[in-house]
């Protein structure tokens, strides 16, 4: 099951980056940006959750491997697929980089996987 919900939201952001490359998101979620520190908050709580159940799902499927090694594996993953992700947005017309959005991105990333990890060691005992 946290496999198919990690799946789906992956999916789920890559639309969104999609939809903002392309300059239809706005139209859906604007207001986001009337909203103090809305857009931060968005890039700290959606990469958290994928963090989170990424590193869920790879608990689950690689019980064998010690999960400290798994959320480094993974995060750094992450880390470096946003960073690729924020720094492309200096080619769209719709876009601009944001040195803070990432900041907050990875901060997400970092706060879910110590939750995955603390979740995975309460499952243990």
């Amino acid at each position: 099951m946290i496999k198919w919900l990690a799946i789906l939201f992956t999916i789920f952001i890559l639309l969104i980056v999609i939809f903002a490359d392309v300059g239809i998101l706005a139209h859906y979620v604007g207001f986001i940006h009337k909203v103090p520190w809305g857009d931060k908050a968005g890039h700290f709580i959606l990469y958290g959750i994928l963090a989170l159940l990424l590193n869920l799902a790879l608990f689950r499927a690689r019980p064998d491997q010690s999960p400290t090694q798994l959320v480094v594996k993974c995060n750094l993953t992450l880390a470096l697929l946003i960073g690729l992700e924020e720094f492309s947005q200096q080619f769209f017309a719709n876009r601009t980089f944001d040195l803070i959005d990432l900041t907050f991105s990875y901060l997400g990333v970092v706060c879910f996987s110590t939750v995955a990890v603390v979740l995975k060691k309460q499952d243990a005992t």
